[in-house]
């Protein structure tokens, strides 16, 4: 999406808070976690255990990927979930006017086994053009669950709840996790899941609009930090927080220079019931949106991306 520079647009810079989620202290992290999730809705993680090196791989596998000429890429086109979308294939801000599709390239995959798999398994690059990308890419995908399942811990304990609840509920027993991989100049990215985790190469312009309801619209610049990601609350975490902890918008303006980022969206297993925590209602602030399915949310939040 060209950028357009709009009257009531208004941009300033920002400093996110940085959890450290190697601390013994839970409660303590638990604790910044809450903070940053009310006053931002997006917060840096350090000391997650995924190694900078390996990071490095992974954005190496991803520009050898779509460096690739454009019918190789396009034999792993986009089925249902997974695959291969070229530029303007998706349109991730459904409320926009314009007909033209965001100006991005992206590669979906998604679950090793359980519920993304069937009816449509993962796509993956032949091995003779990108030997150790499968790999790697699967690697990165076990372990940044792992940093996931951590994070969504420490979540429950910022809301009052066990450390296990979203575990307990059966959020986590088939989640319908799913890594994106980016080449684009910019976007602007509603947050749709329960978690996102993103992983970026250093180039500059990604934004948060932390009022989404205000007008003019501050966006603020969000600095990456080496070895660090950046994570911000969806709005199935909203709804489950009774708007508590609210999802941000959040954008990537074009810097003139190629970009490169992972996304990971941690959602819960489709048929996971996502109504309001108890801890997060009373009499005096009911609930604020109807339970709905995790997949049948999902599937909905899809069909506006690939039908607006």
């Amino acid at each position: 999406m060209v950028r357009e520079k709009l009257d009531y647009e208004m941009e300033t810079s920002v400093v996110l808070p940085i959890i450290d989620i190697s601390s013994p202290d839970k409660i303590s992290t638990a604790q910044l976690i809450r903070k940053a999730c009310l006053e931002h809705g997006f917060f840096y993680v350090k000391n997650h255990g995924i190694s900078e090196e390996f990071m490095e791989g992974v954005f190496k596998e991803s520009k050898s990927f779509f460096n690739l000429p454009l019918d190789e890429k396009m034999s792993l086109l986009r089925r249902d979930l997974l695959g291969y979308t070229p530029l303007y294939a998706e349109k991730l801000d459904p409320s926009l006017t314009s007909s033209t599709g965001d100006s991005k390239e992206s590669f979906y995959f998604g679950s090793l086994e359980g519920a993304l798999v069937q009816p449509y398994p993962n796509q993956w690059p032949p091995e003779d053009l990108l030997p150790s990308w499968r790999q790697t890419m699967e690697c990165y995908y076990k372990n940044v669950l792992s940093v996931g399942r951590k994070l969504l811990g420490l979540i429950a304990l910022a809301l009052d709840l066990d450390e296990g609840f979203f575990e307990q509920i059966g959020a986590l027993n088939d989640p319908a996790a799913v890594v994106r991989l980016l080449r684009y100049p910019g976007e602007v990215i509603s947050s749709d899941g329960m978690l996102t985790l993103l992983l970026t190469d250093g180039v500059p312009g990604l934004q948060v609009c932390r009022d989404k309801s205000r007008q003019p619209r501050v966006w603020e610049d969000v600095p990456g930090i080496r070895g660090a990601f950046i994570v911000n609350i969806g709005d199935m975490m909203e709804r489950w927080s009774n708007g508590l902890f609210r999802s941000t918008l959040h954008r990537v303006m074009p810097v003139r220079k190629e970009r490169y980022s992972v996304v990971f969206f941690l959602d819960p297993n489709p048929d996971c019931n996502v109504e309001c925590l108890e801890s997060c209602c009373s009499k005096t602030c009911p609930p604020r949106f109807p339970p709905i399915l995790a997949g049948d949310y999902i599937k909905e939040r899809f069909r506006l991306t690939y039908d607006s």
